[in-house]
C-alpha cells in the first residue's frame, strides 16, 4: 500500500508567506528540565561541596556526573504503571561522596543514594502520586542593578522626596539601595540602605568599600567636586568630625564606617572592628552568602561596564586601582558599588546619556522555568542536609565515619516532595482538551514564591508593555484578580540561557529582506529599527513602498532634565516610537503576523477584526471546550491547528519511516526501517484530570506505509491530525419569537438527536467494604425491608444504572 499522509490538505488564502516554522511549543518545559539534569543538579552539589566541620579537619565532598549511568539509572516504572498504581514517575539519583580526614590523610569514597527525583514525561509533565502535574514557568525580577524615578508623596505625617533610586538585586543575598533625596527648601542628599536597614550617608558606604581618605587621598573631595550638589551634605558631615591639635579634620577610617554599617545591621550586638569587617565581607563578597548568578553578572557588566571606564577617566586617583570583576564572578566587586553610586548621581544631575530603567520591561523581568525552580528546591534541601552532616561530624567517632553514616537524605527528599505537592507553581494539569494542556505548559506566572502577590500587584505590572511584543501574548490572560499576572508565551517566543524571552526577526540589509533570522531579547531589540511582518515586499525581497512603517529605539528614555519631569509628577519612561522611514534605514522585520500572540489566540480566525476584550474571552474559552463524541476540524482555520495538536502530545506520531504491521482496538504495531518493530498501546476511555474522556483512535490501516511525522492515532478533540474543538454549525443571527432573548440560544433538535454536541465524562466513585467487628461488610442489592421499586435502579452488580 502506498504512503499517504493522513493530514487534511488546506488551502491558504494568506497574503504573507511563513518564513519560519513554529518552534517546538513545549520546548520551554523540556529544555529547562534537560538543563537541570545535565547542569543544574551538578551545580547544586558543587555549591555545597566541600562540607567541613568546625575545626576544618574533616570534610565531605559530593559530586554528581550526569553522564555516568551508574549515578542516573532509568526510572523503575513506566508512566502508565505510575498512573495505574498512584505512584510518582521518578528515577533514583546517586552522588559520589568523598570523606577526607586532614589529620590522618585518610580518604573514604562511596556512592550514596540521594533520593528519587521526579522525572519529566515526553509530554513535558510530571506524574506525582498517579496524577499529571505541570510546573508553571515564573516571571520574576531579574538580578542586577536597576535605576528608577524616586517616590514623591506627602501624607499627613509621612513624606518622601526622592529624585532617583538605584538597587543592586542579587539572585541570593542582601540588597544595596541608593537614593537621592531633595526636600523642599534644602539641598539634595545622597544616601544608601544596606540590607534594607536605616539610611546611611553615601560617603559612609564609599569609605566602608575602601575609597576613604587613607587609601585614596583626594578621591572623596574630587567626588564631591564632580557631583557639586552634594557639597552641602559633605560640609555638614565634616562639621561633625573631630579635629586634631593642628585643626585638621579627622576623617572616619574604613573601619569606622564598617562599624557604623554593622551597628545598623545588628543593633544590640557589640561592634568590634573584626566583626564589622567580617559581616560586610560575608554579606557582599562571599560566594556562599551572596550570588549574583550568571544573569546578574551579565546585567551588571552590561549596565556598569561603560561607567567603570568613565570612572578611571573622571577620577585620576582610581586609574589602575579598580578591582574589575572577572567574567563569571558570582559576587560584587567594590568598584561596581561605586559605579552604581556614580550612575545614580549622574541621573540626579541630569547628565546626558544616562537612562532610567523600567522595572516592567522584559529586559528586567526573566523566566524561572521548571529546571531552575527544582534546582532551588534541591539547594534548600542540600543546605539543610549540610547542617546535619556538620553536626554528625562532631558527634560521631572519627574512625567509624563513612559518607553513608554522615548523609541523611530526608531533607532533600522532603524539599522536592514539598515543591511538587504544595508549591503554587506545581499545578494539577488542566486536561479538558489538548489546547488547555498545551496552554498550561506554556503559561507564565508572576505569582508564587519570590514573585508578586495579587493583593499588592499594581496596575503597571499587570499592563501590556511594548517589550511584550513577540514574547508574551497581550490578549491571553485571566479576567479575574489575576489579570495581567498570568500570561502565555507568544508563539515564536523562546527562553535564552539567562532566562530572558527572545523573539525572531528577519535581517534587512540595504533595504532588502534577507533569509537570515536573528533571535533577540527585549533589551537588544531596542537598538534596531523594525518593520512589521505585513510590510509589502517585491518578489526580490525589497520593500515596494518608498516609506516603511517601523518601530524604533526609545527616544524619550534619555532624560535631559529629571527634576522638571518629577515636578510635573509625570515620568516619561522608555517608549517605542512608530514612524515611517526610507527602506534603507530598516534593520529588521517581523517573521510572522502571529508572532505577537499565543497559540490559543493564534487559533482565532480573523483575529484582527475582533475586539480585544472579546478576543481575550475567546482565547480563554477555547480551553474549556470538552471533547465531543465525533470531533470535526474547522472549515476555516488559521493554519496552526495541526501543529498545536501535534505538540500537545495527545496523539501517536510516527518517529520514523516505516510500515504498519497490525492494527486493533487497543494497539498498533509499526515496523520502522531503522529501529525495527514498535508496539503503541492506545489510551482507551481514560479519565482526565477534569473528568473528560481521553480516547485514542487509530487512523492508519494494516500495511500502510508511513513517513516520519505521520499521525498513527489521534486523541481527544483532534480530527485527521488537526485540533478540533467544536463543530461547523450553521448559525442564524435573528430573533425567534423571543426565545433567544439576550444570551439565550435555540438549538436544532437534530443536534441532540444525532449526538452532534454530545461528550463523554468519566467520574470515579469509590466505596469501601470493610472487615468490622460484626463481620465482613457486603455490597449487595438484597437490602431487607425495601421494595423492588426502590431497588429498580441497582443492576445485578449492585451498581446504580
Amino acid at each position: 500500500m502506498s504512503s499517504r499522509s493522513n493530514q487534511r490538505a488546506r488551502y491558504s488564502f494568506a497574503n504573507l508567506e511563513e518564513v519560519l516554522e513554529l518552534p517546538d511549543l513545549i520546548a520551554i518545559q523540556r529544555d529547562s528540565f534537560d538543563w537541570f539534569v545535565q547542569n543544574g543538579l551538578a551545580d547544586a552539589f558543587r555549591d555545597i561541596s566541600p562540607i567541613t566541620d568546625f575545626t576544618e579537619t574533616l570534610s565531605l565532598e559530593l559530586e554528581f556526573d550526569p553522564n555516568d549511568d551508574l549515578l542516573r539509572p532509568p526510572p523503575k516504572f513506566t508512566v502508565e504503571e505510575c498512573k495505574e498504581k498512584d505512584m510518582t514517575f521518578s528515577a533514583p539519583i546517586f552522588a559520589r561522596a568523598r570523606f577526607m580526614n586532614a589529620e590522618t590523610g585518610e580518604i573514604k569514597e562511596q556512592t550514596v543514594f540521594m533520593g528519587d527525583f521526579p522525572m519529566m514525561t515526553d509530554k513535558g509533565t510530571f506524574i506525582v502520586n498517579g496524577t499529571e502535574r505541570v510546573v508553571v514557568s515564573q516571571l520574576v525580577r531579574s538580578p542586577g542593578v536597576i535605576f528608577q524615578p524616586g517616590e514623591r508623596f506627602r501624607l499627613r505625617n509621612l513624606s518622601k522626596h526622592q529624585l532617583v533610586t538605584g538597587t543592586i538585586h542579587p539572585y541570593r543575598g542582601e540588597w544595596i539601595e541608593f537614593d537621592v533625596e531633595h526636600k523642599p527648601g534644602k539641598e539634595p542628599t545622597a544616601g544608601t540602605r544596606v540590607a534594607r536597614k536605616r539610611r546611611l550617608s553615601i560617603f559612609t558606604l564609599l569609605r566602608a568599600l575602601g575609597y576613604d581618605e587613607e587609601n585614596f587621598p583626594g578621591f572623596i573631595e574630587a567626588f564631591v567636586e564632580e557631583f557639586d550638589f552634594l557639597q552641602d551634605q559633605y560640609d555638614k558631615e565634616i562639621a561633625k568630625f573631630d579635629t586634631d591639635e593642628a585643626g585638621a579634620v579627622q576623617f572616619p577610617t574604613q573601619t569606622d564606617s564598617l562599624i557604623e554599617i554593622y551597628k545598623r545591621a545588628r543593633p544590640g550586638e557589640p561592634a568590634t572592628p573584626d566583626s564589622a569587617r567580617t559581616y560586610f565581607e560575608n554579606a557582599f563578597f562571599e560566594p556562599r552568602r551572596y550570588d549574583l548568578s550568571r544573569v546578574g553578572r551579565y546585567k551588571l557588566n552590561r549596565k556598569l561596564g561603560p561607567e567603570l571606564d568613565a570612572l578611571e577617566e573622571t577620577f585620576p586617583q582610581l586609574r589602575g586601582q579598580l578591582d574589575r570583576p572577572e567574567v563569571d564572578q558570582p559576587v560584587l566587586s567594590r568598584c561596581e558599588v561605586l559605579a552604581s553610586c556614580t550612575y545614580l548621581l549622574h541621573l540626579a544631575k541630569g547628565t546626558h546619556g544616562y537612562r532610567l530603567d523600567d522595572q516592567d520591561h522584559f529586559a528586567n523581568r526573566r523566566i524561572r522555568s521548571v529546571g531552575e525552580l527544582i534546582q532551588n528546591q534541591v539547594r534548600i534541601g542540600l543546605s539543610r542536609m549540610e547542617r546535619v552532616v556538620r553536626e554528625r561530624m562532631t558527634t560521631q567517632d572519627v574512625e567509624a565515619i563513612t559518607p553513608t553514616t554522615l548523609i541523611n537524605i530526608r531533607p532533600v527528599v522532603a524539599a522536592i516532595k514539598e515543591f511538587f505537592g504544595t508549591s503554587q507553581l506545581s499545578q494539577f494539569m488542566v486536561q479538558v482538551n489538548p489546547l488547555s494542556g498545551l496552554t498550561h505548559r506554556r503559561r507564565l506566572s508572576a505569582l508564587g514564591p519570590g514573585g508578586l502577590s495579587r493583593e499588592r500587584a499594581g496596575f503597571e505590572v499587570r499592563d501590556v508593555h511594548f517589550s511584550h511584543y513577540g514574547r508574551m501574548c497581550p490578549i491571553e490572560t485571566p479576567e479575574g484578580p489575576n489579570i495581567g499576572l498570568i500570561g502565555g508565551l507568544a508563539t515564536f517566543g523562546r527562553v535564552n540561557e539567562f532566562g530572558f524571552i527572545e523573539t525572531p526577526y528577519r535581517k534587512v540589509a540595504d533595504g532588502k529582506v534577507t533569509g537570515e533570522i536573528v533571535w533577540l531579547p527585549a533589551d537588544e531589540e531596542e537598538e534596531y529599527v523594525v518593520a512589521q511582518a505585513n510590510t509589502p515586499l517585491n518578489p526580490d525581497g525589497t520593500f515596494s513602498a518608498d516609506r516603511v512603517l517601523v518601530r524604533r529605539s526609545p527616544q524619550a528614555a534619555s532624560l535631559q532634565d529629571l527634576r522638571l519631569q518629577l515636578e510635573r509628577d509625570e515620568f516619561l519612561g522608555a517608549t517605542t516610537e512608530i514612524s515611517a522611514v526610507p527602506p534603507s534605514e530598516v534593520q529588521l522585520m517581523d517573521v510572522s503576523a502571529r508572532q505577537i500572540v499565543s497559540v490559543a489566540t493564534a487559533l482565532i480566525p480573523f483575529l484582527e477584526h475582533d475586539d480585544a476584550n472579546r478576543a481575550l474571552m475567546g482565547a480563554n474559552m477555547q480551553r474549556q471546550a470538552v471533547p465531543l463524541l465525533r470531533a470535526e476540524a474547522p472549515f476555516i482555520g488559521t493554519g496552526i491547528e495541526a501543529r498545536a495538536a501535534r505538540d500537545a502530545a495527545d496523539m501517536i506520531i510516527a518517529s520514523d519511516a516505516g510500515t504498519v504491521v497490525s492494527v486493533d482496538g487497543n494497539q498498533v504495531v509499526v515496523d520502522y526501517k531503522g529501529s525495527g518493530k514498535r508496539t503503541y498501546r492506545l489510551h482507551k476511555f481514560e479519565r482526565s484530570n477534569q473528568n473528560t474522556c481521553i480516547n485514542q483512535k487509530v487512523i492508519v490501516r494494516e500495511g500502510q506505509k508511513l513517513a516520519k511525522g505521520d499521525v498513527i492515532a489521534e486523541g481527544p478533540s483532534t480530527d485527521n491530525g488537526e485540533l478540533a474543538l467544536g463543530k461547523n454549525l450553521l448559525v442564524a443571527f435573528m430573533p425567534w419569537e423571543g426565545y433567544n432573548f439576550e444570551d439565550a440560544i435555540i438549538l436544532s433538535e437534530r443536534l441532540v438527536r444525532d449526538d452532534v454536541l454530545t461528550s463523554v465524562h468519566i467520574h470515579e466513585h469509590e466505596i469501601d467494604a470493610r472487615d468490622t467487628k460484626l463481620g465482613e461488610e457486603e455490597i449487595t442489592r438484597d437490602i431487607p425491608n425495601l421494595s423492588e421499586e426502590i431497588l429498580a435502579d441497582l443492576d445485578d452488580r449492585e451498581i446504580i444504572r
